[in-house]
C-alpha cells in the first residue's frame, strides 16, 4: 500500500474511534488526570456498560491505558495532548456553523470549561 493511502487509512480509523460525542466527553473527563468508570458514568450521564463500550472502542485504538487497583480500575489518557488537539479543533466549528450565535455562546462556556 503506498504510504499516503496507508497514513490516510490509519488517520480515517483513528478519527473514527473519536467520532461520538460520548467518547470526546470522556477525553475531556481525563484531561486533568485518571477516572474509573463510575465517575465517568456519573459524568457523561450514561449508563456503567456505556461507558465501558466507549472505553473499549478507545483501548482499541490506544487512547487510554487502564491501571488497576484492587478490584477498581482507573482510566487515563495515554496522549494528554489529544485533550489540546480537540480543544484546537473547536476554532473549525465555529467557521462553519450554520446557528453560528448559538454554537459560538456554547464553544465559549466549553473552552472556559475545558481548560
Amino acid at each position: 500500500m503506498p504510504h499516503r493511502a496507508l497514513v490516510a487509512k490509519e488517520l480515517a480509523e483513528f478519527l473514527g474511534a473519536l467520532s461520538h460525542p460520548h467518547r470526546i466527553r470522556i477525553i475531556e473527563e481525563l484531561r486533568n488526570g485518571e477516572h474509573d468508570v463510575n465517575s465517568l458514568k456519573d459524568s457523561l450521564g450514561i449508563s456503567h456498560s456505556g461507558v465501558s463500550q466507549h472505553l473499549m472502542v478507545m483501548r482499541a485504538y490506544r487512547l487510554v491505558s487502564e491501571r488497576r487497583e484492587g478490584r477498581h480500575v482507573f482510566y487515563q489518557l495515554r496522549q494528554p495532548e489529544i485533550a489540546t488537539w480537540l480543544l484546537d479543533a473547536t476554532v473549525f466549528l465555529e467557521k462553519e456553523s450554520v446557528d453560528a450565535n448559538e454554537l459560538r455562546k456554547a464553544i465559549g462556556k466549553t473552552r472556559k470549561d475545558w481548560a
